[in-house]
């Protein structure tokens, strides 16, 4: 098998396969094998079809099966030949299958240098959870406008809203405001941290993995778009506008993946339980690691 690399900029590179015709001929050969265990041609037993019967009439399926197992098998064994680190999958083209020789190309990125900065001790600013009777008060007078007349907050009020008493309908709304802020607070937590990654880190960023990430949100958002009714004119306008909102968004959450996953790496944190997150397990580490002071 002949493989040529080409560096094409920081990240991409571009591998250009010839697989000889004996190593074609082989694949071939097994999946005519396969072919011939279940394919039905009239006046042969089934699994008893000669070749050249099978290749008169299952030739292209049998190309291109051909084609489909010879092409990751060949670049697994390129990639793993020239010591090359995919981020991605590949984008293969120029497939070409004449006098018995397959040759094809593989486009990728491979997994940029990652320069983290100082990312234990990180200074995080922590705000309080607790809520005051005004806040309380002020959520109380939001319910009143949500109801659109001016209505007196009292024990009928409560009952009303599915509480015994006035009382306990505030002990409620408090527990409620004081989860909506500490959650809420988590975020800003959250958030300070990447701030301090980002600061110090150094990387290139893939653009494979933006571009699939940027496809996957798109489409996620016109999908909700065209539930909620919205035409095909419209939904075209609107692709626009979202891929050009979404594509820095994008490229600063690979990035920050990148430098999660990096600090990972350096850490020994793995994941084994599918339901969980190597960001958010990198994160709570990093929390742990934090010396954190009050919001004034």
């Amino acid at each position: 098998m002949k493989v040529d690399v080409k560096k094409v900029d920081a990240l991409k590179r571009e591998m250009k396969f010839e697989i000889p015709r004996e190593k074609v001929t082989k694949a071939m050969d097994e999946v005519y094998t396969e072919i011939g265990k279940h394919a039905k041609v009239k006046g042969f037993r089934q699994g008893k079809v000669p070749r050249h019967i099978l290749a008169n009439s299952h030739g292209q399926l049998a190309k291109d099966e051909t084609i489909k197992k010879i092409i990751p098998e060949a670049y697994h064994e390129g990639v793993n030949q020239h010591k090359l680190d995919p981020i991605d999958l590949p984008e293969i083209s120029e497939v070409d299958f004449k006098d018995g020789v397959l040759t094809f190309t593989a486009t990728l990125d491979i997994r940029p240098e990652v320069e983290v900065g100082k990312y234990k001790g990180l200074v995080i600013e922590r705000k309080t959870s607790e809520v005051s009777e005004e806040e309380v008060t002020k959520a109380l007078d939001f319910f009143k406008k949500g109801r659109g007349e001016e209505i007196t907050v009292d024990d009928k009020f409560a009952k009303g809203m599915g509480f015994p008493s006035l009382e306990e309908f505030k002990k409620a709304l408090k527990h409620q405001l004081e989860f909506d802020k500490d959650r809420s607070n988590r975020m800003d937590i959250e958030n300070q941290i990447v701030e301090e990654l980002l600061k110090s880190a150094k990387l290139i960023v893939p653009q494979s993995l933006v571009k699939r990430q940027l496809h996957y949100r798109l489409n996620e958002a016109l999908r909700r778009l065209k539930s909620q009714g919205t035409n095909d004119e419209e939904l075209k306008k609107k692709a626009e506008e979202l891929t050009t909102q979404l594509q820095p968004v994008v490229e600063r959450e690979v990035k920050v993946y990148l430098v999660l996953e990096e600090i990972a790496k350096r850490e020994n944190i793995t994941v084994t339980d599918p339901n969980d997150s190597l960001p958010m397990k990198v994160i709570e580490f990093l929390l742990k690691e934090a010396a954190w002071k009050d919001a004034k």
